[in-house]
């Protein structure tokens, strides 16, 4: 069967679309990015950034931008499909990033990172750029991974444990104000009845998992697939037999992992180590 047309011409990539709606619908309006900002209370900048593809922006803008150009919906539609669309993230990411957002429930070890699902924008920002991103594309790598949280939220969210290294929790940020509010968003996230935030001290010795971050995702289907990541690569573990091994592995590090309530504690301890603001 041959491809089908694009009707209307316009792109029918998620992120691509909302941006040619965003400068389609203004030029119809007649209005200058500083009139748009003037009526809708936002700084004119961020709409120059949503209409050059640097940011989607939130869902209460495209909200008031459907108000402002009478869309009803149209553009809090498209919002929420280029905020999920996988082609935003490199490219080795994307299957896995499709699969998480089916994912009936997610168990997760860390070796030395925040997982992406529980990360601040400055966390976000620093691994990233400690990665090699920078400028633009840094922005919009930012922007897609803390998009990823809205998994975890709402009636449907899926159940998600993360099991934490020690080395986590003693890896800081430069900025003390912005390892401050990592640390708290753990707490804060750990406090959700669907998501378990545990530690794994160091004291419980080498383990099967020593050095390999993993990530596994139970589908629709009942079958679970499993992630295992370095700092340079990743796989997408489908192979039952495979993914069962891991599973095996992992389950042994639950169980020398503190408790969710004695994970808190932890937590909270290393908050109050955190040196203040000398300005606050």
């Amino acid at each position: 069967m041959p491809p089908r047309r694009a009707v209307t011409g316009r792109s029918q990539e998620p992120r691509q679309r909302f941006v040619e709606e965003l400068r389609l619908l203004r030029a119809q309006k007649g209005d200058s990015l500083r009139q748009l900002g003037d009526v809708l209370g936002w700084d004119s900048s961020l709409f120059g950034k949503m209409e050059s593809g640097q940011t989607l922006g939130s869902p209460e803008v495209a909200q008031a931008l459907d108000q402002h150009y009478g869309t009803k919906d149209l553009l809090l539609t498209l919002w929420e499909l280029a905020a999920v669309d996988p082609t935003q993230f490199k490219e080795r990411y994307r299957r896995y990033t499709t699969l998480e957002a089916e994912a009936l429930s997610l168990w997760h070890y860390g070796v030395s990172t925040v997982h992406g699902l529980l990360q601040t924008p400055g966390y976000a920002r620093d691994l990233l750029a400690a990665g090699g991103s920078s400028g633009d594309e840094l922005s919009r790598q930012v922007e897609a991974r803390i998009g990823r949280r809205e998994l975890l939220e709402g009636d449907g969210a899926p159940r998600f444990r993360t099991i934490l290294s020690e080395a986590v929790l003693r890896t800081p940020l430069e900025d003390t104000e912005e390892w401050r509010k990592q640390l708290e968003h753990l707490v804060d996230m750990g406090e959700r009845p669907n998501v378990m935030v545990q530690v794994l001290r160091q004291e419980a010795g080498l383990h099967a998992l020593t050095n390999t971050d993993t990530m596994f995702l139970r589908l629709p289907d009942g079958h679970t697939v499993a992630w295992v990541e370095t700092g340079y690569s990743g796989e997408l573990v489908e192979e039952t037999a495979a993914a069962e091994r891991l599973q095996l592995s992992y389950d042994l590090v639950r169980d020398l992992a503190l408790s969710p309530a004695e994970s808190r504690k932890f937590i909270m301890q290393m908050l109050e180590d955190v040196p203040c603001d000398p300005s606050t």
